[in-house]
């Protein structure tokens, strides 16, 4: 098992050599997620694995994938999905032009979610969804709007629940055992690389979501990534968290009000 001290030699690492800064995520968390992979890669000596980091760029990016955690789906939580066709949508549909911001979008199956509902809404057309991760190796996936086609049966199932009302598949083409998006979806789509722990504000938005990524950070990042929201926000705007998060004892709570039971709030202060 890795020691404390052994964690903090990498994180070091991360910060000193190429940037990443892991300090503020869960401890707990990133050290099963080191133990994972140094038992996986069967690694003689704790020595041994730190020098690969150091110095092997392929296996720097293993590393780093196995510490962001990359695991989404469509239509994850289909009532959260109802809810922002019915709550967050209407409420958008008035502006000239609507911005979303998914941050920490993974693999991008849930940027994709989004605009197949601003599709039906018949607000794609207005619209652009920023999708920003901090490991560009996921990006490059999302980016090419190619998924395996395994899951897409429990999509469809996840979008029916949502509110969905068309057959699922009218939204990509099947080929050898992967689906493709439409290019009418991935154009109104722009992915780039972006830090929660240090990058700032690049623009104002009209809705952002940041689903099951903060439950990997603490307290002290949670509230740094949470002033960063506000900053990105505009009046009126929502913010959308995943099912074990919340704004609750924040400090920008009070300027926030939560719309029904999902964890979706709107700023009005």
């Amino acid at each position: 098992m890795i020691e404390e001290e052994e964690v903090d030699l990498l994180l070091n690492d991360l910060v000193d050599l190429y940037g990443y800064d892991f300090t503020h995520y869960a401890r707990a968390s990133l050290k099963r997620r080191i133990n994972r992979l140094w038992s996986l890669d069967r690694f003689p000596s704790f020595a041994e694995l730190r020098y690969r980091v150091r110095s092997d760029s392929d296996y720097l990016k293993r590393f780093v994938e196995e510490l962001t955690v990359n695991v989404t789906e469509m239509f994850r939580d289909p009532l959260f999905y109802k809810a922002l066709r019915t709550e967050v949508l209407t409420a958008l549909a008035a502006k000239p032009f609507i911005r979303v911001w998914h941050a920490g979008c993974s693999t991008g199956e849930e940027v994709f979610s989004m605009a197949i509902l601003l599709k039906e809404a018949n607000l794609l057309h207005k619209s652009l969804l920023y999708a920003t991760d901090l490991n560009p190796e996921v990006l490059e996936a999302a980016r090419n709007g190619i998924f395996a086609m395994g899951p897409m049966k429990q999509y469809s199932e996840n979008y029916i629940l949502s509110g969905g009302i068309h057959d699922f598949s009218i939204y990509y083409t099947a080929q050898y055992g992967y689906v493709k998006f439409d290019e009418e979806l991935t154009r109104k789509m722009v992915f780039s690389t972006h830090n929660l722990v240090s990058d700032r504000s690049f623009n104002e938005f009209d809705l952002i979501l940041c689903r099951n990524v903060l439950i990997y950070f603490d307290k002290a990042l949670q509230e740094r990534v949470f002033t960063l929201f506000d900053e990105s926000l505009g009046p009126l705007s929502f913010l959308a968290l995943g099912a074990k998060e919340t704004i609750k004892f924040s400090s920008i709570q009070a300027k926030y009000k939560q719309i029904g039971s999902e964890k979706l709030w709107r700023k009005v202060g």
